[in-house]
């Protein structure tokens, strides 16, 4: 039996004009896979905490090598768990247990997402500065 592999992210020539739609929509699509691969490997649901959430609207404000980073790290999130959310399904499918495969993908991902939140400039009190 052949499982479809989930897509996180459009085929080439099909880019949206706006980035940072694109970005958002990556961005949450990653975050969701996320979430199922944590359920996959056995762990409790994390809760986003308001930097995971508007992460997209956050990084938008940011210009230069940041930004940049930040969309190329999102694109290798996504190019790491398509075929990962695939393997996990395709073992589950077969009634095998995928849960040590999927805390390590879980491990891989969480430690990608904190490197990508770790780009988000630090903000005071009153949150990021914003230009009108």
């Amino acid at each position: 039996m052949d499982i479809p592999t989930p897509r996180f992210t459009k085929p080439a020539g099909q880019e949206p004009r706006d980035t940072s739609s694109k970005l958002s929509r990556q961005w949450t699509a990653v975050q969701d896979a996320g979430q199922a691969v944590a359920m996959m490997a056995g762990l409790a649901p994390e809760k986003p905490n308001s930097k995971i959430r508007n992460f997209p609207a956050l990084i938008k404000d940011v210009e230069g090598w940041r930004l940049e980073l930040a969309k190329s790290h999102i694109t290798d999130m996504a190019a790491m768990m398509q075929p990962g959310v695939a393997a996990l399904l395709a073992v589950n499918a077969r009634g095998q247990d995928a849960t040590a495969a999927a805390l390590t993908l879980w491990r891989e991902y969480h430690a990608t997402r904190e490197a990508v939140l770790a780009l988000l400039p630090e903000s005071g009190k009153m949150g990021p500065p914003r230009s009108a």
